[in-house]
């Protein structure tokens, strides 16, 4: 058992970035269990010690939500192998703690993937490690394909884990339809490890696609860009990639460039590129990228790499209707200074903000509700000082009845508040 000493209620309690901290004098100790069954024995001495834990994978996104206030890290980075693997049935399962390149590499033997292409936050976070598959999960990580293919909740059919009991959970399967009672699956999936420690991931997973072609329309502004990837996103041509990045984003001399991504059977891209190219003709001259550096411009888009720089810059994720993210932009300009470009067909908004204060999180939020009418949108702060983590909504607030419905799950799982405390919502 990779406990080295029981754990302790009278240890100094600090706020935890992951493996970071808040106090030079304050050192997390660091538990590593090397199978589930001790992972659940490690949680179980935690809550009889009353001692708060954070989970870590990676440690790729240490930055990510609230600071947690715990005693311990619990690192899966032992709990790693793919543990059922069927390319006939493109279904894999995998230990938490299993790097994503891993995943990635076994996958490509059979030139299979998963569908919504996860994003990498090293780049956004300046972390290094490796970005694990229970990550993945826990976050429900996604990427540009997500317009297209869904998000990582979508694929994800099946979980193991240990609640805040110390209890080991199985939930779905290798199927998607076999569901029944209460679908812990879906549930885990983005609550940020606030419910139980993942031990153990079931993706479905898809084909990798002959080949991919880009279509780049150069020089629109927000409003005409939106435009052009609604047109692609409700054309017959399956986009799988719809973004636009306003000039001086990419580099500060860059111009505008709105970017629709095909993918599939030779023949097929060929074709639909030149039909998409002719329907967008009357909003501008579309350019057809097929190299290897469209990849790497597909990257920067899915890691949000425009805006990795300044580090001191805050980081928000902003999700609206695609019809309303210029509209949001612009209410948003008139507030605060902040760059931004756009996903999911304009309906992810990536925006850079100055780091004091709140992190603009009051001034994006009213942009949000006076642009964002009836259909609304949620802002997330994806980076930003632990200090103004601490004390803004990182997540979209809740409402009072969702807030308790919130804390009355978080209950059921973990009814001392063992695992990644105060991740998500304060209390919770």
């Amino acid at each position: 058992m990779p406990l080295t000493r029981p754990l302790s209620t009278s240890g100094e309690r600090g706020k935890i970035d992951g493996s970071r901290k808040n106090s030079a004098s304050f050192m997390p100790e660091v538990l590593s269990p090397s199978t589930e069954s001790e992972a659940a024995e490690a949680i179980r001495e935690a809550r009889a010690a009353r001692s708060a834990i954070v989970v870590e994978g990676g440690g790729t996104r240490s930055g990510l939500g609230r600071p947690v206030e715990a005693e311990h890290v619990l690192s899966t980075r032992v709990l790693t192998g793919i543990t059922l693997y069927e390319p006939q049935e493109l279904v894999i399962s995998a230990s938490a703690g299993t790097p994503l390149t891993e995943i990635e590499s076994a996958l490509a033997k059979y030139r299979q993937r998963l569908p919504f292409e996860p994003m990498d936050h090293r780049t956004l976070f300046g972390t290094g490690g490796a970005p694990t598959i229970g990550a993945v999960a826990a976050c429900n990580i996604s990427g540009p394909r997500r317009i297209q293919s869904g998000a990582a909740r979508d694929h994800l059919i099946g979980i193991r884990m240990v609640n805040g009991f110390g209890e080991i959970i199985k939930s779905g399967g290798r199927v998607k339809k076999n569901v029944t009672g209460l679908d812990l699956v879906k549930l885990a999936c983005g609550a940020h490890g606030t419910l139980g420690l993942l031990t153990e991931v079931t993706f479905k997973l898809l084909p990798q696609p002959e080949t991919s072609a880009t279509l780049a329309l150069h020089g629109l502004d927000d409003a005409k860009a939106i435009t052009a990837l609604s047109i692609g996103l409700t054309s017959p041509f399956q986009v799988t990639g719809a973004a636009h990045l306003p000039a001086g984003i990419v580099t500060p001399d860059a111009t505008a460039m709105t970017l629709l991504r095909l993918e599939g059977a030779h023949g097929s891209v060929e074709y639909r590129a030149g039909a998409l190219a002719k329907l967008l003709a009357d909003i501008g001259t579309a350019e057809i990228l097929s190299d290897e550096g469209v990849e790497t411009l597909w990257r920067q888009v899915r890691d949000a790499e425009p805006l990795s720089e300044p580090r001191e810059a805050a980081i928000w994720r902003i999700s609206v209707a695609p019809s309303r993210g210029a509209e949001v932009v612009a209410a948003l300009k008139r507030k605060l200074a902040v760059r931004v470009f756009y996903d999911w067909g304009g309906g992810l908004i990536w925006a850079a903000a100055p780091s004091d204060g709140d992190a603009g999180s009051v001034a994006i939020r009213k942009a949000l509700s006076e642009a964002g009418g009836e259909q609304g949108g949620h802002a997330t702060l994806v980076r930003a000082p632990v200090e103004i983590r601490s004390c803004v909504d990182v997540f979209e607030p809740l409402a009072e009845p969702l807030m308790r419905i919130s804390a009355g799950i978080k209950a059921s799982f973990d009814p001392d508040r063992i695992i990644n405390p105060g991740r998500m919502y304060a209390g919770i």
